[in-house]
């Protein structure tokens, strides 16, 4: 019997929050594959200059925390409150000025030299609406001049058949790490739930995010105020390529007279 497709618009009352809420427990052990290592944080403190900078999506802080401490002064935004609640148990994770809120319209009342999101964290904003009112929203937090970065993704369709998917990230003795997603092209969304299953105990962290192309965030950026100052293969400063899946770095710079 053939499968039926499954409609990828049916988790319901996922909000910016319930990605984080979910996984805060475990999301360094899950991400610690994910470095954070001398080269981002180079990268984005030699942006900021002698500015102050602000982190959408701040999450546990595991960029937000070592950035600090080469003597950059670091805010933060976060939808997810158990997130932060782990940020602040780490050393110096009380030092920071954190605010709960979406990145898409939180008013820090403050002007920064340079704002960023890593980590496909923009993805995390499920309409296109949302993603333009964070361009926005970035650009009100910058002076002329200022930056805002972006780590994203590039799309990469194929790996969906019958537009899901299933990947294995994880098999140990004791536990198995389970990926299911699927795929709404038209709406650019993919719904995934991540199992892990541990013994005889299965937990469920379910996301949700909008991909978008990199002419897509040009256009939002322009609309907003900015322009494409430069575009990375990665932190490393290596050449963007258009037909990898790979994570790239999108480096915007606020025009816009305020």
């Amino acid at each position: 019997m053939e499968a039926r497709p499954i409609d990828a618009r049916r988790m319901t009352r996922f909000e910016p929050k319930t990605y984080g809420d979910r996984i805060a427990s475990v999301y360094d052990e899950r991400e610690a594959n994910v470095a954070v290592d001398e080269t981002l944080l180079k990268f984005l403190k030699n942006l900021a200059g002698k500015g102050r900078v602000l982190e959408f999506g701040i999450g546990t802080g595991r960029v937000a925390l070592p950035l600090a401490a080469k003597g950059v002064r670091v805010d933060g935004v976060d939808a997810s409150r158990a997130m932060v609640a782990e940020l602040r148990k780490k050393p110096h994770g009380r030092d920071l000025r954190v605010r709960i809120g979406n990145m898409a319209t939180v008013d820090m009342g403050t002007r920064y030299s340079l704002v960023y999101v890593v980590f496909n964290t923009f993805f995390h904003l499920t309409n296109q609406n949302d993603q333009v009112r964070c361009f926005e929203n970035a650009a009100r937090h910058l002076a002329r001049g200022g930056y805002f970065v972006l780590e994203t993704f590039f799309p990469d369709l194929s790996r969906f058949a019958r537009d899901q998917s299933v990947t294995v990230k994880e098999v140990d003795l004791n536990r198995v790490w389970v990926n299911f997603s699927v795929l709404d092209r038209s709406g650019q969304k993919v719904t995934s739930q991540d199992a892990k299953i541990e013994g005889a105990e299965v937990e469920l962290y379910p996301n949700q995010f909008r991909f978008a192309w990199p002419s897509e965030l040009d256009l939002m950026a322009r609309l907003s105020g900015f322009r494409l100052a430069r575009r990375y293969g990665g932190w490393d400063k290596r050449p963007f390529r258009a037909d990898t899946n790979e994570m790239y770095v999108s480096v915007y710079q606020r025009t816009g007279a305020r």
